[in-house]
Order: C-alpha cells, then structure tokens, then sequence
C-alpha cells in the first residue's frame, strides 16, 4: 500500500522506528488502527499527569517555510509532553534559508545533523517527500504546497473516531479543496482505511476550486463512493462529518480570482438548525469567515477539539518514529 519510496507503516511498532512519514499511502489499514490506539493512550497520559519522559535527551527540529499556529506549535507541545526538547526554524524569517537563499536541501542537511526527527513545512508541492531523500534521520511532512498534510489528516480522523465512537456513513467535505491539502491527505486516508465499505464521501465546493481527479481516482481505487456537488444544504443531508476549508488565498494569482470565490459558503448558527442533528463540524484552521463564530458553543462545533487531538496524534507519531511508543 505504502509509497513505492517510502517504507509502509504497519500495526508492527518496528516498521516505524526510524523512518519518515511523507504521505498518508504509507499507512495499512492496521497501521492506522495502531496509531488511533496510540493516541488514546497518550490522550490519557495527559490528562492523567500531564505527560511523561520517554523522550528525555532527544531533540526535535521544526523547520517552517510558510506560517504556521496549530502544527508547529502542537509538535512543539507534543515533544516537551514527552520530555523531549525542540529547536524552531522560520524559513520566513531571520535564517540562511530566508535572507541568504541557502538551498532547502543544504538547510535540511544541517539540521538534521542537530536533531532526532525533523518536522518541514514547505511551500513547493513535493519538496519535502524530495529532501527526505538527503537525510538519515526521520522526516514528518507537515505541508507541502498543494500536496499533503498526512499528520493533520490523522489528527482528522482520531476527532471523527472519538466523537462519533463509530465509523461515519456520510462525510461532507466543504470550500477550496482543489488547493486543500488537508482534504486531500484525509480523503485518501479515509478511503485506505475503510475499503469498499458503505462510506460515501462528499465534495462541495465553488466552481473552479473542485477536489482533484488524482484524489476522486483515489477513492475510486478503494471502492469508495464520492459525490459532487455545489450546494452546501444538499451536501449535508444524512451527513455524519462536515469538514469545512477556507478559500485559500495565497494560492490565487490574483486578487480578482480570490473575491470571486471567497465567501461561498458560511456555516453559522442558521445553517446549523437545519443541519443534521448528529454532524460533528470540523475545520483545520484557521478559518476567515466560512464558520460563523455563532456556531463556537453548539456542541457539534469539534474543531477546537480537534486542535487539541493534534497534540494527542503528534505525541503519539514522535513516539513511534522514535522507537519509544511501547513504553
């Protein structure tokens, strides 16, 4: 199932100990399983006693291209839980990489010599799974470009399992998922890890921000039904999820092309009356104006739940690339 150049991360702890993980196609249905179980375990040890120390003298690097809130600052979180120590890189800021163009490549290269593990955010589709290539410690794809966010289509998954505590029947994705990487990453994994089952995965959005064809084959590939469609209510009906993206921005080439799309769809306190009573919503943030802050206190409202999961997930991947998730 994995990547052909990349290891397949199974059920077994061994087969991720030491290794890189670049796209969610390296992870076996069993795989995912392990790492859900994981979490929970992690998620009890925080709230248990805050964390623990099996990750005593080991370094972590995060090493960001684009701006990042919630995925930097969980696997920096997620590290210290465990006992463990992190060292930041802006790839934006005051560093080689931002005000002396030192190649991606030679920056990686560097840092790896410093660190156990390497977390890289970049904004070129397909720079990270290409850098990882060049160095021998392990390597988390935290973004790149358009392409994947395995380790956020993770934390997606562990919110649905624990709210729902069953398999969804209905998942509705909504906004920009041409250039969503995190609908991307989810939609793959969601379809690898529940083959040909009675799952139907749903696509909504404006015209011209449609889910890639590469990601519908995806599904395709597992047996998993995908649906189209442009109005948001519609979409919903009978739905268990709904994962709402904001229209991206910074992937437009013009200002023009972004007005013309941006605010297709709102989900605010008015939508959420007519909205299945047991959908859960959820959003990677940060969000604009797609989610109404209305819908904060209604108790289908997941995503800030689901930020917390991240740090739950991310401690559980720090453990098993580090051979330390056994303890």
């Amino acid at each position: 199932m994995g990547d052909s150049d990349f290891p397949t991360l199974t059920h077994e702890t061994a087969s991720w100990k030491g290794n890189s993980l670049m796209s969610v196609t390296q992870i076996t249905p069993q795989g995912f399983d392990m790492v859900i179980k994981v979490a929970q375990r992690m998620q009890g040890i925080v709230r248990e006693k805050g964390g623990d120390d099996r990750l005593k003298h080991k370094l972590l690097a995060t090493v960001f291209y684009e701006a990042s809130t919630r995925t930097s600052g969980s696997f920096q979180a997620a590290m210290m839980r465990l006992g463990g120590k992190f060292l930041h890189v802006d790839g934006q800021g005051n560093s080689s990489a931002a005000k002396k163009k030192e190649t991606l490549a030679d920056t990686i290269r560097c840092i790896g010599c410093y660190a156990d593990a390497v977390v890289l955010r970049h904004p070129v589709t397909g720079s990270v799974p290409e850098v990882s290539k060049l160095i021998t410690k392990p390597l988390l794809n935290a973004g790149d470009g358009i392409g994947e966010h395995p380790t956020q289509a993770l934390l997606d998954t562990f919110t649905i399992w624990d709210e729902l505590k069953k398999d969804p029947k209905v998942v509705v994705f909504l906004g920009d998922l041409k250039h969503g990487r995190t609908v991307h990453s989810l939609a793959r994994l969601l379809a690898q890890v529940r083959p040909r089952s009675d799952m139907v995965l749903r696509f909504c959005s404006p015209r011209g921000l449609e889910v890639p064809k590469k990601v519908k084959d995806y599904c395709e590939k597992y047996g998993v039904q995908h649906e189209t469609y442009d109005d948001m209510k519609k979409a919903c009906d009978g739905a268990q999820v709904l994962y709402v993206t904001r229209i991206q921005r910074e992937r437009f080439e013009s200002k023009e092309a972004y007005d013309a799309v941006k605010g297709s769809y709102v989900v605010d306190r008015a939508f959420m009356e007519t909205a299945p009573s047991d959908m859960i919503v959820l959003h990677p943030l940060p969000r604009i104006d797609e989610i109404s802050t209305d819908v904060d206190n209604d108790p289908r409202a997941a995503y800030f739940r689901q930020m917390e999961n991240g740090m739950f997930v991310r401690m559980a991947l720090l453990a098993l690339i580090m051979g330390k998730a056994d303890e």
